[in-house]
Order: structure tokens, then C-alpha cells, then sequence
């Protein structure tokens, strides 16, 4: 996990960019991982723990119709995390996770499904993962997972000007 936020900050950095999150299965670890990197307070403007499925709404700015039809553990909702996470925290990349971390399955939805997501000022970028592990190791890869795609789209994305 640390060498992934390594990573990402310092691309940040170097790149004089902002960053926000807002994390459900992972319930701050992103952003108590982020914060553990020397020099992050240039770039990691805030986050949004919302853990509940009316939080996603209300705080993240995901629609109801789509949290009431797909449920929270969604390709979609992950994608509109991350946007709301961006325009709410007035940051130019935000970070998101959801997913199943267990014991239990949720709503339909297997153990070790999760959703990682990114978005920035020209595109928003999700992926799915299959994770095995109990709940530790779920909610741990998700966070290397989610900023990996960071670095993944920064180094793909136009320097900015």
C-alpha cells in the first residue's frame, strides 16, 4: 500500500495536482494511507468516508435512482464516487472504492467484489476486481488497487499546462 500512495503523491506532486476520496468498503484507509506519505498536505485535499448507502447520495452526489436500482457494490456508483469526491473536495483527481469486503455477501453481491475508481478533469476510469482473502485483505488490496489506477491514468493523462 505505501509504495502505491509513494507513487501517486509524488506524481501529484510533480505535476502540481490535487487529489480527493470518498471510500465505502475501505472506510478512510485510502486516505489514512495517503496521508502517511511525506509532503502529501500539497496535494490531498479531503475525503468522504460513506459507508452507508444513503451517504453515497446525499454527500458523494450519487444519484438515488441509480444507488435504488444497482445498489451501492456498482461499476457506475464507484464512477460516480470518485466524480463526487472531485467536485465536492474542489480536487482535480478523486479516488473511490466500493465493493463487498464480507463476511457476509451484500445484496446479491459476492465476498470480494469491489470497484475502483478514478476520475479526472477529462475522464472517469473504473475497474473491477475479484479479491480473494477475508475482510483485511480485501479492504487492503483495495486501497493498493485503487491507487495503482491512479497512477495508471496519471501516467497515460496530458501533463497539465
Amino acid at each position: 500500500m505505501a509504495v502505491a500512495a509513494a507513487a501517486a503523491v509524488h506524481m501529484l506532486v510533480e505535476r502540481r495536482e490535487s487529489l480527493a476520496t470518498a471510500e465505502s468498503l475501505t472506510g478512510g484507509l485510502v486516505a489514512a494511507t495517503i496521508v502517511e506519505i511525506p509532503g502529501v498536505s500539497a496535494v490531498y485535499r479531503g475525503g468522504l468516508v460513506v459507508y452507508a448507502t444513503e451517504l453515497k447520495g446525499t454527500l458523494a452526489g450519487v444519484p438515488r435512482d441509480l444507488l435504488d436500482e444497482r445498489g451501492p457494490v456498482d461499476r457506475d456508483v464507484a464512477g460516480k464516487l470518485a466524480e463526487g469526491a472531485r467536485e465536492r473536495c474542489g480536487a482535480d483527481w478523486g479516488l473511490a472504492t466500493t465493493g463487498v469486503a464480507g463476511p457476509e455477501p451484500q445484496g446479491g453481491k459476492p465476498v470480494g467484489l469491489v470497484y475502483v475508481a478514478v476520475a479526472g478533469p477529462d475522464r472517469t476510469e473504473v475497474r473491477e476486481l475479484t479479491l480473494t482473502g477475508n475482510r483485511a485483505a480485501i479492504r487492503i488490496e483495495s486501497v493498493t488497487a485503487v491507487l495503482e489506477l491512479l497512477t495508471d491514468v496519471l501516467r497515460a493523462a496530458p501533463a497539465p499546462v
